[in-house]
């Protein structure tokens, strides 16, 4: 199975000399010198792993790793930066980066961190997989929809969410099928699982 290495850096010298060492690694490298670029992709390979640059004009390393995890991705991620700070050294762990090195970053260290990285992505697979599944499914869903999901995860009857809604229940019921349909589920605790799958229970 190919193991992909996805580089993102503005640095057209930094592109080159990572792409010849993970290359001479066996590794599959993917190299985008603009965020949007690398962010314009249909689709990702696993297992992989990115290496961004956390500083760059426009979009930075935090906004690309974010928009990938909103699309449901859990691609391990490696920052890289020239300006070492404690301050963003939490914020990318935070973040959640799987490690964060300042360049000049040494090629043992780095080989060793990606090793490390590939084998956290293959043995997450399957889950990842799943994320990225049930993720498309929820974005199918229109906005009135997700509110009527979250209404349901709450424990409301029908009758209540149709009251919260302002609609009709026999419109609440139509839209509530709708949903299970779109997610796949065939019972609202099916449903609520699937929620935690996708962490949107998290705040509540």
């Amino acid at each position: 199975m190919d193991k992909t290495v996805y580089l993102v850096d503005d640095d057209a010298s930094v592109i080159s000399s990572l792409q010849n060492l993970l290359g001479s690694e066996g590794y599959n490298v993917l190299a985008y010198t603009s965020p949007a670029d690398f962010l314009s992709e249909a689709e990702y390979s696993i297992p992989s792993c990115l290496i961004v640059d956390l500083n760059m004009p426009g979009l930075d390393g935090f906004d690309v790793s974010q928009t990938l995890m909103g699309r449901g991705y859990s691609i391990p991620t490696i920052f890289l930066t020239g300006f070492g700070t404690i301050p963003i050294t939490v914020k990318a762990m935070k973040a959640g980066a799987f490690e964060f090195l300042t360049k000049p970053v040494m090629p043992d260290a780095l080989l060793q961190v990606i090793a490390d990285a590939m084998a956290l992505s293959e043995k997450s697979d399957a889950a990842a997989r799943e994320k990225l599944l049930l993720t498309g499914r929820y974005q199918s869903l229109t906005p009135r929809e997700r509110e009527l999901m979250q209404l349901v995860m709450q424990g409301l009857l029908n009758k209540q969410i149709a009251a919260e809604m302002g609609i009709s229940e026999i419109t609440a019921k139509v839209h509530k099928r709708r949903v299970m349909e779109k997610m796949m589920v065939r019972s609202v605790s099916e449903l609520v699982r699937t929620a935690e799958k996708l962490h949107l229970l998290d705040d509540k």
